[in-house]
């Protein structure tokens, strides 16, 4: 086992590591660690047929069952809605919310800061809400778009749920807003404004998703087949991934797991494709190695962003080839979760950690037979193996991209 020094071997780490002193994570593949671990140890997705609200598609979706969307607590009634329902069921899993209140005790309310990625929001409730206009078109008095769709919402609940006055933001950049959400805390906590994050990404499912990615083209009508021959789109879930980031560890010893770097870019190549040769997935990767003071050869494993589209793993896979060759392992867990959107970076991240906790590499739900036109080192069946250093790979439309490294470091 690789246990690294807080300064890498190569001597230029420009990132001091962040502890994940805390996780969990919420999808329909899991609730909490130990679920998520199971379902992915089984090889059990959480893609089902989707049955909706009133959507009639011919498509699988990853979503969390009505019934473990408790109301949110009594107190924030006015952030009630789908998107924060699932955050508050994310932080109610594996002591999450014990442990902030533990860093509001250390700190101080108005030294931890709140950085959320999502894309939806609470879309849903806007929708439901157009469905009671009145015979004038006005919606409903009591419907509360700052509290519910606005893109800060989510943000502004979790801040409120643990009674922080610190930093808070909320990160929208498609399929990277929650991956990006950790390089805005790293560079909070490293400027100063902070001593500890709650870091992480949730996403719901509405209607205008779902039909937006089927007018698209880009749904699957079978559940989603990431690098696999015959792929033919994703298949949208949703989820929530929560992360306390701190300076020091907290409870733990050697294989304390942390943040090691980031990666960002925005190649800007066009609205929903990606750039051909993946050049800004690429720079994410690059980045991120250089932020970490890591070589390619130092990554164990890569979480890809892998959605199942023809376009988005052809580029992944030059991207990551131009980086890392062909030796690396990786793979797609998209095919238990679903594509979440802006909570995957969030979701995946996590699975990388419990990846790196409990030895051992997913594989890929659904893939058949990898594409061959593929170069990059794809797993189909998990391995049991232990690993210290993994890369997690969420890249956007417009060409927004971030990639995360996480592994073990010497507290």
């Amino acid at each position: 086992m690789r246990v690294l020094p807080a300064r890498n071997r190569t001597g230029n780490h420009r990132v001091q590591p962040l502890f994940l002193n805390r996780y969990t994570v919420a999808s329909s593949a899991g609730i909490g660690l130990d679920s998520t671990a199971q379902a992915l140890g089984e090889m059990r997705s959480g893609l089902a047929a989707c049955a909706f609200e009133t959507v009639r598609l011919d498509t699988f979706v990853g979503q969390i069952a009505d019934s473990m969307l408790a109301p949110v607590r009594a107190d924030l009634a006015e952030f009630d809605c789908r998107n924060n329902r699932i955050a508050q069921l994310c932080l109610q899993q594996d002591g999450f919310d014990h442990s902030v209140m533990a860093a509001r005790e250390k700190y101080g309310p108005a030294r931890i800061g709140v950085f959320v990625g999502t894309s939806t929001s609470g879309i849903l409730e806007t929708e439901l809400a157009y469905r009671r206009r009145d015979p004038g078109g006005a919606l409903p008095p009591d419907f509360r778009y700052a509290t519910t769709h606005n893109t800060y919402s989510v943000a502004g609940f979790v801040q409120s749920y643990f009674g922080l006055t610190g930093a808070s933001m909320a990160i929208s950049t498609a399929c990277s807003s929650s991956a990006k959400a950790f390089g805005s805390a790293a560079r909070m906590i490293a400027a100063g404004f902070c001593d500890a994050a709650v870091v992480g990404g949730v996403d719901s499912l509405c209607l205008t998703t779902l039909y937006g990615f089927s007018s698209l083209g880009l749904l699957s009508a079978f559940r989603c087949r990431p690098f696999d021959a015959d792929r033919d789109g994703i298949s949208i879930g949703e989820g929530a991934g929560m992360v306390l980031l701190e300076k020091k560890a907290r409870g733990r010893t050697a294989d304390s797991i942390a943040l090691l770097g980031v990666g960002e870019s925005s190649d800007a190549y066009h609205m929903s494709t990606p750039h051909p040769e993946g050049l800004g997935a690429r720079m994410a990767m690059e980045q991120a190695l250089m932020s970490a003071g890591l070589r390619p050869g130092d990554v164990d494993y890569i979480n890809l962003h892998g959605t199942g589209t023809r376009s988005n793993d052809a580029t992944e896979d030059k991207a990551v080839c131009a980086v890392f060759g062909n030796d690396t392992p990786c793979s797609s867990t998209k095919g238990w979760t679903g594509h979440t959107l802006g909570a995957c970076g969030a979701i995946d991240a996590i699975i990388c950690a419990l990846a790196i906790e409990r030895g051992f590499m997913p594989g890929s739900m659904n893939t058949l037979t990898v594409d061959p036109g593929m170069g990059l080192r794809y797993l189909l069946d998990n391995r049991s193996q232990s690993l210290d250093i993994a890369m997690s790979n969420a890249f956007g439309f417009g060409g927004t991209n971030c990639s995360l490294l996480l592994g073990r470091v010497a507290p």
